[in-house]
C-alpha cells in the first residue's frame, strides 16, 4: 500500500521553525512521507506568520498552488497553522475558503487527529471545516520533535509576550507569557545530548522575561529566571553550546549579563532589538527604554564580553517617524557598531494600536530610508567581521556551502563560515578565517 505522504513549507521565524519540528515529529510518527512538491501531498500544511506584510505576501502566492491542487482532488487536505489562523481565526475560512483546518499555536497537539478525521471522508463528503484556535497553556515545546539536523535542536522556555509594543501582533496570536518549567527543559535538554545535540537555541518571544510568570509556583523547578536557566543548562554534561532568541532590552540586568560571561556553553552572541534610535519613536512603540539607555546595554554586555558579537531588528517608516527620527536611528547604528541588522520596513499589522495611528509614512520614504539603512548596516558588519581575518574560530559544521565548493558552518559569534578541507556535519573544527564579507567569513579547516 502506498504511503501517505505530506508536504510542510514554514514562514516567518525561528519560533515557526520549531514548531515545524513538532509537526514533522507528529506526522512522520504516525507513517506519512514527507515530500518537497505540494502536487505529491496528501496533507499539504502551511506554518504561518503574519508579524509582518512580507510574510502574508509570500503566503498568498503558495496558497494559490494550494488551491488549484484542491480543486484538482478534493480529497487532498489542506491545513493552515500559526499566526495567521490565531489573528483571523474563523474568518480565515472566508478568506481561503479551500483550507479544511486552521489552528493556532497553541493547538498543535489537535492537528493530527484533525487531518484524520478528514481523511476519513468528512470533508470530501461535504463536512465542515475545522478551527482550533484556544489559548491554552500547552506549549509545542512539550510536543515531540522531528529535527532538521541531528546536532542542533530548538528548545522552547516559553511563549508569548505580555509587552504590548504597538507595532506588534505577538501577544495577540501568541498569548501571555507562559514559561515552561526548569526541571522539564532541563530534563529535555539531557534527552537532547544523548541523541547527539551539540548545540541549542532556547526560544521565546521575550526571553529575559522566562519564569516571571512561574515566581510562587510549584511547578518552577529550581530556577526562576533566565539567567538561572542559563546556568543550569550550562551544567548539563555534553553540551557544547547555548544560543538564546530573543532578549528585550528593557530586561536585559547584570544578571544575565553576568551569566553569559562565566557559563562556558553560552555563545558570545546576544540578539537586542533596538527597533529605532529615534526617543519620540521609541515612546510611541512603546518599548520602555531610550537610546541611551540601549547604549549603555551595550556598554556593559561589550565590558563583560570584550568579543561577543551583537545584532538587532531596527524598524524604518513607523508612523510619524520624521527625517530627524530616522537620522537618530543612524547615529544609534554608528555608535553600537552592530555585527549585523534585520532591517524591516514598517507594515501595520490589523489590531495593533499604531495601525491606526495618524501620520503613516509612504511607502516611498520608507524604502528610501530602508535602503540608507541597509548600506550602512551593511558596511559596519563588513567591519566587525573583519577582526575574525587571521584568527583561528571554533566552527559547528552543518553541512557543505551554498554553491558546493566547500563546507558551511557557524561561530559561537553565530557568523556563518564557509571554508575549506574535510569535516562531518555535527563536527566542531577549527578554522583559520582568510577573508569577510558583510555577512560571512571564509577560511580552511
Amino acid at each position: 500500500m502506498k504511503p501517505s505522504t505530506y508536504f510542510l513549507r514554514t514562514f516567518g521565524c525561528q519560533m515557526n521553525d520549531h514548531d515545524a519540528e513538532r509537526i514533522r515529529a507528529a506526522m512522520e510518527d504516525r507513517g506519512y512521507r514527507r515530500v518537497s512538491r505540494p502536487e505529491d501531498a496528501d496533507v499539504l500544511v502551511y506554518n504561518t506568520c503574519t508579524v509582518r506584510a512580507s510574510a502574508d505576501q509570500r503566503l498568498a502566492g503558495h496558497l494559490g498552488a494550494a488551491a488549484r491542487i484542491k480543486r484538482q482532488d478534493p480529497r487532498r487536505v489542506v491545513v493552515l497553522t500559526g499566526c495567521l489562523p490565531q489573528a483571523e481565526q474563523a474568518a480565515v475560512f472566508t478568506r481561503f475558503p479551500f483550507v479544511d483546518i486552521a489552528l493556532g499555536p497553541q493547538n498543535l497537539h489537535r492537528m493530527l487527529l484533525a487531518v484524520e478525521q478528514a481523511r476519513e471522508g468528512g470533508l470530501a463528503k461535504g463536512g465542515e471545516p475545522r478551527g482550533f484556535f484556544e489559548d491554552g497553556p500547552l506549549l509545542s515545546g512539550s510536543l515531540p520533535a522531528r529535527r532538521e539536523r541531528p546536532f542542533q535542536a530548538w528548545v522552547q522556555v516559553m511563549s508569548g509576550c505580555t509587552n504590548f509594543c504597538t507595532y506588534c501582533i505577538v501577544p495577540y496570536v501568541r498569548g501571555p507569557e507562559r514559561s515552561r518549567p526548569a526541571d522539564e527543559i532541563l530534563t529535555e535538554l539531557r534527552a537532547l545530548v544523548a541523541d547527539g545535540v551539540r548545540e541549542v537555541t532556547f526560544l521565546g518571544q521575550n526571553v529575559n522575561a522566562y519564569g516571571r510568570d512561574l515566581r510562587g509556583s510549584q511547578k518552577s523547578g529550581t530556577t526562576r529566571t533566565f539567567a538561572g536557566l542559563l546556568r543550569m543548562a550550562d551544567a548539563v554534561g555534553g553540551l557544547d553550546r547555548i544560543r538564546f532568541l530573543t532578549s528585550h532590552p528593557k530586561d536585559l540586568g547584570d544578571e544575565m549579563i553576568a551569566a553569559m560571561a562565566q557559563a562556558p556553553a553560552v555563545c558570545e552572541h546576544l540578539h537586542l532589538p533596538a527597533q529605532s534610535g529615534s526617543n519620540a519613536v521609541l515612546e510611541r512603540m512603546r518599548r520602555g527604554y531610550s537610546a541611551q539607555t540601549y547604549l549603555r546595554l551595550l556598554d556593559k554586555v561589550r565590558a563583560a564580553l570584550p568579543d561577543v558579537a551583537i545584532t538587532t531588528d531596527l524598524i524604518v517608516g513607523f508612523p510619524g517617524e520624521t527625517e530627524a527620527d530616522f537620522v537618530a536611528t543612524l547615529e544609534l547604528v554608528e555608535r553600537a557598531r552592530f555585527d549585523a541588522a534585520f532591517t524591516f520596513m514598517y507594515s501595520p499589522r490589523r489590531g495593533t494600536d499604531a495601525a491606526t495611528m495618524p501620520d503613516q509614512i509612504p511607502e516611498d520614504i520608507r524604502r528610501e530610508r530602508v535602503r540608507r539603512l541597509i548600506a550602512r548596516t551593511q558596511t559596519i558588519g563588513r567591519e566587525r567581521r573583519s577582526r575574525f581575518v587571521g584568527r583561528r574560530l571554533e566552527v559547528l559544521v552543518e553541512g557543505a556551502s551554498r554553491d558546493g565548493g566547500g563546507l558551511r558552518g557557524r561561530t559561537r559569534h553565530n557568523v556563518t563560515v564557509n571554508f575549506g578541507g574535510r569535516a562531518a556535519p555535527g563536527q566542531l573544527v577549527e578554522v583559520a578565517i582568510t577573508a569577510a564579507t558583510s555577512t560571512t567569513l571564509r577560511g580552511t579547516v
